[in-house]
């Protein structure tokens, strides 16, 4: 379906701009209320006073979907780059880059950001969200450093829960179908007096793929189990204050593939699962001072907590302390010596530097006294990592054509491993940003922001970003936006310590029961920041008599400064030496035919360069989406999409899903019974070789009770 160039220029733009029905004064005025979206600048505005591209999904195409993750929903914003490293790790980036770390990308939950910044990731599949209790989420698709700091390098998406006042009554939901499929849902909410409070819990487990490229078995499965607990209250006319508390307790299995360095041994093959907890809190006090004049304050807490012991096995010579000093002299000529050692017959070792080879003899008459024996231990790979966050941010309306959002926050981050930091590191942000927006004229609008961050690590930054909007009128704009961002090196990029302590090693080595491995990764600790320029033009409109919403989207970006070496313990040397390029053209549509009907379309055209090949892995030249949602009456709905891809990692994606659910009345309460086909249209795998389902196909069915 995607195969070649788009055209120079997008006829549906043109013909709508230029029909008689735009021309026609009912189409350009009426009375029904403008929608609003509060993630572009954190000023409430309206789709085309947007200083940039956004797409929202709402709680209507969340359910339709049928999707049972977060990351499985933004196939429906175009542009964006859903793939999975595992059945269990999800990778999503907007427009691509590398297709194992999703790093550029800020993602938050009312506000809160969820990127892990020690080791530079956001666990799609253990965010402690629901699917049932998200309201809809807001994507800013381009740089938003202005409004939300650094790592809003590409884009911005923000998970908006619903609100406890809408969430009153009892809800109950099971979930069952093939692949193991099998998860829960459970809610309360209740109100009093000035307040509300819903309470949550929920589960997901499935198998992940079934098999890898060998045809083995694919050790992906996950299992989990959600606490959500949200409450809000008002504490006088002006007053209100909101708190959050969500936790998160499961497994992630993790496919073995650690391989012995010296020939002739043989591996343990025990497993490397992942037991993953995560646990956050938030309080925000709003204060409405005036109908002009607001301002809150938010404080969180998180903690993020990756437990993970497996057990290896490797020769008694992979502990030795000269065979260490050599992997810092040289690591090259350390692993070529390591996997050829059997080979080294004669009494000296490969030419090299006096130094090197006075080492490597060593090594050598150490493995031949005996050395080569198999020893095996256990490895702590966890990791943990704290955020607190402390946020003010104050809007005001300096007149009818004037409004100003500023505000300050501070940001404390801890990571804590024995294995990538030798113990705990830690970072101090500080930043300040304002947006100022200027209704110049009835057509004219204009947008210029900034933000300054100081970060304890890396140092401080300027980022702007301007925006002319030409409303044509209230629902039809014309944008130029030009922006920069920037992407702060995380601590495993820049201050990584990466060893391995082996422990109750069986039998000791050199005499001892705990030692550490020969490799040793350190981090450069001089990285600079990745720096995007982006240029977009855009029409945003929605065409009232018709039911259509339109957006078109033209955008060039230029990265520098790119960190794009992979994250290995294996002779990793990040820096600052790579770039890419992005340029093309996104449209989405969304119309609704009737009270019945509702069509949805996105598709992207993404032309990337990229000095390091692997910056453009998870890079779709062409990709897209297509909807269609039907109330057929008496309670009856039904969904159809296709998503499709040209070449994720090189491999094809097309899928088709299809969801049918009947809602029927029980007295006062709603009994729905939902059913899902997902039809894989491709035979390739997903994303990475071994990613493979002996299936083509997927069922799952739902009922979901409310009263």
């Amino acid at each position: 379906m995607f195969s070649g160039p788009p055209p120079p220029r997008s006829p549906l733009l043109l013909a709508l701009l230029f029909s008689p029905l735009v021309l026609a004064d009912d189409l350009f005025v009426d009375s029904q209320t403008l929608p609003q979206v509060l993630t572009a600048t954190r000023l409430k505005q309206t789709p085309a006073e947007v200083p940039g591209s956004m797409t929202v999904l709402d709680s209507e195409l969340i359910s339709a979907s049928g999707a049972r993750d977060i990351s499985e929903l933004l196939r429906l914003v175009p542009g964006m780059m859903v793939g999975s490293i595992n059945g269990n790790q999800p990778a999503v980036n907007y427009h691509g880059t590398n297709a194992s770390e999703a790093r550029r990308m800020q993602v938050l939950i009312d506000g809160r950001s969820v990127y892990r910044a020690g080791l530079a990731t956001v666990d799609w599949s253990d965010i402690p969200v629901a699917m049932e209790d998200i309201d809809r989420i807001e994507v800013f698709r381009g740089p938003n450093t202005v409004s939300y700091g650094a790592n809003a390098l590409m884009a911005v998406i923000n998970i908006i829960t619903r609100h406890p006042a809408d969430s009153h009554g009892t809800r109950l939901k099971i979930t069952r179908g093939q692949r193991g499929i099998n998860d829960f849902y459970a809610s309360q909410g209740t109100g009093w007096d000035g307040g509300d409070l819903r309470l949550s819990l929920s589960g997901q487990e499935d198998d992940g793929f079934d098999s890898d490229r060998n045809g083995a078995d694919y050790r992906d499965s996950r299992r989990l189990n959600r606490l959500s607990l949200a409450v809000s209250h008002d504490l006088n006319e002006g007053q209100s204050l909101d708190w959050q508390l969500n936790a998160k307790d499961g497994s992630n299995q993790r496919p073995y593939t650690y391989r012995p360095v010296f020939s002739g041994i043989t591996d343990a093959g025990n497993n490397s699962d992942v037991v993953a907890k995560d646990y956050a809190g938030s309080v925000r006090w709003n204060l409405d001072i005036n109908p002009e004049h607001s301002l809150y304050v938010q404080g969180s807490a998180q903690h993020w907590d990756r437990q993970q012991v497996w057990r290896a096995c490797d020769a008694e010579v992979s502990f030795s302390p000269e065979l260490a000093q050599l992997w810092q002299l040289n690591p090259n000529y350390t692993e070529r010596l390591a996997r050829n050692i059997n080979q080294f017959t004669g009494p000296g070792a490969a030419p090299g530097t006096p130094q090197e080879m006075a080492l490597a003899n060593q090594v050598l008459e150490q493995w031949r006294n005996g050395a080569s024996q198999t020893l095996c231990g256990d490895i702590d790979q966890s990791a943990r990592e704290s955020r607190y966050d402390l946020e003010l941010q104050d809007t005001l309306s300096l007149s009818d054509s004037l409004r100003l959002v500023s505000g300050l926050n501070y940001r404390y981050d801890r990571a804590d491993s024995e294995t990538y930091f030798n113990g705990t590191l830690d970072d101090t942000t500080w930043r300040a940003f304002g947006q100022l927006e200027w209704r110049a004229t009835e057509h004219w609008l204009l947008q210029g922001g900034a933000m300054f961050e100081d970060t304890q690590l890396i140092g401080s930054s300027l980022t702007p970003r301007f925006a002319v909007n030409y409303l044509i009128n209230p629902r039809h704009g014309l944008r130029a936006v030009y922006s920069e961002a920037i992407r702060s090196p995380d601590m495993f990029e820049n201050n990584v310590n990466w060893s391995y302590q082996v422990s109750n090693l069986r039998p000791s080595a050199y005499g001892q029961s705990s030692a550490r491995y020969f490799v040793k990764t350190r981090g450069p600790g001089d990285l600079d920041q990745e720096h995007i320029r982006s240029r977009e033009l855009g029409y945003n409109g929605y065409f009232a008599e018709l039911g259509l919403a339109v957006d078109v989207k033209l955008f060039y970006d230029e990265i520098t400064g790119m960190i794009s070496e992979p994250l290995r313990n294996n002779q990793y040397i990040a820096s600052n030496a790579n770039s890419s390029r992005f340029r093309g053209t996104e449209t989405q549509l969304d119309w609704r035919l009737s009270s019945a009907d509702r069509l949805r379309l996105t598709y992207a055209f993404v032309d990337a360069e990229a000095s390091n090949p692997l910056d453009q892995q998870l890079t779709s030249r062409n990709s897209g989406s297509a909807g269609w949602l039907r109330n057929w009456g008496h309670g009856w709905n039904s969904a159809l999409f296709y998503y499709g891809d040209n070449a994720l990692n090189g491999y094809r994606f097309e899928r088709v899903d299809t969801r049918i659910a009947k809602r029927i009345a029980i007295g006062k309460a709603q009994l729905q019974l939902a059913g899902v086909l997902q039809q894989r249209l491709d035979h390739q795998p997903n994303t990475f070789v071994d990613n493979n389902y002996d299936e083509r196909r997927v069922m799952y069915f739902s009922a979901e009770l409310e009263f």
